[in-house]
């Protein structure tokens, strides 16, 4: 069972910036594809950005491309990993939830894990 824990969530200005964080627990190594999905008030789930963790291979919405970037901690085995998002847009509010799954389609379509969700807005 892996438990994923999630950070980062808030309020800012649209333009601005914000890095969500999400570690994982539970098991003796890291997931092997890890990333986020969000969901707006009234919309369904949708994938933002995934990361394989072996490799660094990284995986991006066409909506975030260019603003976001996805990252893992790696070097600290801390099973990290970070969602940089730059240029917030007000499309950008929602829900964000960590997710982790055992290869880049499962990840990117229906992870095995969830995190418990955090809060993202932005202000026009």
């Amino acid at each position: 069972q892996v438990q994923l824990v999630e950070s980062g969530g808030g309020l800012v200005q649209a333009g601005g910036s914000l890095r969500l964080s999400c570690a994982a627990s539970g098991r003796t190594s890291s997931p092997a594809y890890m990333g986020y999905f969000r969901q707006a008030p009234g919309k369904e789930r949708e994938f933002v950005a995934a990361i394989r963790w072996s490799a660094g291979n990284t995986y991006y919405a066409d909506s975030v491309k260019g603003r976001f970037t996805i990252s893992r901690d790696r070097d600290n085995a801390k099973n990290t990993v970070y969602m940089q998002m730059n240029s917030l847009k007000p499309e950008d509010t929602a829900v964000y939830y960590c997710a982790a799954g055992r290869s880049a389609v499962v990840v990117s379509t229906n992870p095995d894990y969830w995190g418990q969700g955090t809060q993202v807005t932005v202000s026009s």
